[in-house]
């Protein structure tokens, strides 16, 4: 295999992981990647003719502002959604113990609301949401159960509503103080 061909394979990977790595930290999860970012970033590591250019296409490609470029657009009309709240306290709870929060919500906008997905930081945190469109003016409901299992101490939790508002996802928190169940 070819130098510049292993320059260019390097230089493909390094942006992958470096846009892999932003989207993970920006929504909890690395499998979500932007195709387009992945083929413009092979098309430009393919036409490598050197080592020197293919380490200046690699500059190219980090510059890229992933979170603007793979950034979720809603299909359909817009319309907005307001949470009485959006963050709740928990207090003080037990490992292993089951602790539910309805957070509710209203359609402000003025075209349906269609929530795509709701998930939760980690496993420990499972949402259900409303899978019919809410009408304008209407109100519904996010469910979120948070189960600690063996977590201890203070604990920050997350769930990403994915909808067709702007922008399109919306973020809960859920906080708690987890106390260890005495042996």
């Amino acid at each position: 295999m070819s130098e510049t061909l292993k320059n260019g394979l390097m230089v493909f990977i390094a942006a992958l992981l470096v846009v892999n790595t932003v989207l993970l930290v920006k929504n909890g999860s690395s499998s979500y990647a932007d195709p387009t970012i992945a083929k413009a970033s092979f098309e430009r590591t393919a036409n490598t003719n050197s080592a020197a250019l293919a380490n200046k296409k690699a500059a190219d490609v980090t510059s890229i502002d992933p979170l603007k470029s793979a950034s979720v657009k809603p299909a359909g009309p817009i319309t907005a959604m307001d949470f009485k709240e959006s963050t709740h306290d928990f207090g003080n709870i037990l490992q292993d113990s089951e602790n539910t929060k309805i957070f509710t919500f209203t359609n402000t906008g003025t075209e349906p609301l269609i929530i795509e997905n709701a998930k939760g930081s980690c496993g420990c945190t499972v949402p259900q949401y409303p899978k019919e469109p809410v009408a304008p003016g209407e109100s519904g409901e996010i469910k979120v159960v948070y189960k600690p299992g063996k977590q201890k101490n203070k604990q920050n939790k997350t769930v990403t509503i994915t909808a067709n508002t702007e922008p399109a996802s919306t973020i809960l928190t859920i906080v708690a103080d987890v106390q260890e169940v005495p042996a």
